[in-house]
């Protein structure tokens, strides 16, 4: 059984080379997947430079996306709605480049999905003795920084299965955090509700925003969301305030059907200790020392 870590990628060199650096010993390919348009539509360069990593570039299998999906709304003044529309059919058309490589894969081997800040914690995990068919990974979020500590919310980021169970990897993605049992009648018609899930509780960390305000900004008009933060104008100095403050400014136990989860508070990030931080950063903190609250 091959194990086969999976990530679609914007411009986040140094959170690649730290993942490769944790998950080398477990992993038998690094699948990267970047697409020559960002999540709002906007042109962009292939960043990944597969050269920058030689201790790992037998490992990588460097996927690209020349077009975009053929089925997106085009309309020279889209709603907020139709903008998040087209950037959810170019998500989905990220993670199912994935099937180029896959394709060719056995049936047994395990298939990880992330994006490139999720990094599943495979230390203690058999796989061979996990008979779930989905495995979903309960993350701690940090922001801005390796050791700012969002703990209001677990972060459910990596999710994994055995080839022979993917539906496709954008349902994969889009899997329900949850535990179903096996007699809800709607686990059977659905994709995306599962009762065989095993949740790993120690499943890693979610290292989001671990850029300066300017890399930021720019993330922000052009991921998944980027029509909430187009509606509120937010502004460089917006981001600057937030870091500085260690705040966030996104409420993530808002409603799911709330359109606008924009929200400034004054909840504040923790920082803690950096010995709790996975091995290779805290053995490495001097080089990261940028990235690392003291």
């Amino acid at each position: 059984m091959k194990i086969i870590d999976c990530i679609t990628y914007f411009d986040e060199p140094v959170l690649f080379e730290i993942r490769a650096n944790i998950l080398n010993k477990f992993v038998d390919n690094f699948v990267v997947i970047e697409a020559r348009h960002t999540h709002s539509g906007k042109k962009k360069k292939l960043n990944f430079n597969i050269n920058k990593y030689p201790d790992f570039k037998s490992k990588i299998i460097y996927l690209t996306i020349d077009e975009q999906p053929s089925d997106l709304i085009i309309d020279k003044n889209l709603s907020s709605s139709e903008k998040r529309f087209n950037s959810l059919k170019r998500i989905d058309q990220s993670y199912n480049k994935a099937l180029d490589y896959l394709k060719d894969c056995c049936p047994d081997d395990l298939f990880i999905l992330s994006d490139v800040d999720e990094i599943p914690n495979l230390e203690k995990l058999n796989f061979k003795k996990i008979e779930s068919k989905i495995i979903i990974f309960k993350q701690k979020m940090f922001y801005y920084k390796f050791n700012l500590y969002y703990d209001l919310i677990p972060w459910f980021g990596s999710k994994a299965c055995k080839v022979k169970n993917l539906t496709s990897p954008s349902f994969l993605r889009h899997t329900k955090t949850k535990k179903y049992p096996f007699w809800r009648f709607d686990t059977w018609l659905s994709k995306v509700k599962h009762s065989s899930v095993k949740i790993v509780e120690d499943g890693g960390w979610h290292f989001t925003n671990i850029k300066s305000p300017e890399k930021i900004l720019e993330k922000y008009l052009n991921f998944g969301h980027h029509n909430e933060y187009e509606d509120n104008r937010i502004k460089l100095d917006d981001i600057k305030k937030m870091v500085h403050e260690k705040s966030i400014g996104y409420n993530h136990l808002a409603d799911q059907k709330e359109k606008n989860k924009i929200s400034f508070n004054s909840y504040k990030l923790k920082k803690i200790a950096i010995d709790v931080l996975p091995k290779y950063i805290y053995d490495h903190k001097e080089k990261y020392k940028e990235f690392i609250e003291y």
